[in-house]
């Protein structure tokens, strides 16, 4: 695309409204992301089924909000 006309698109879209402005941002940045993987929906679906059915049956190793904040910490280098 020429400069000029990206510069021209460039001035009309900043003319637009803050909420037309974010809803272009995010159909831009949308855009550019790869396609969705077709069976990521599925396999999030049962890796869920998975997890829930560990807790159900106690055999999930579950910690407190702590805990997590704790291991947080420790994994980005914070004391």
């Amino acid at each position: 695309m020429p400069h000029v006309i990206l510069d021209k698109l460039r001035a009309e879209a900043l003319t637009l409204s803050e909420s037309e402005r974010a809803a272009l941002a995010y159909d831009l940045v949308k855009s550019l992301d790869d396609p969705a993987d077709a069976d990521a929906a599925s396999e999030w679906d049962n890796e869920i089924s998975r997890r829930l059915h560990a807790i159900d049956s106690g055999t999930a190793k579950l910690i407190d909000r702590d805990e997590l904040t704790r291991r947080f910490k420790e994994r980005l280098g914070h004391r």
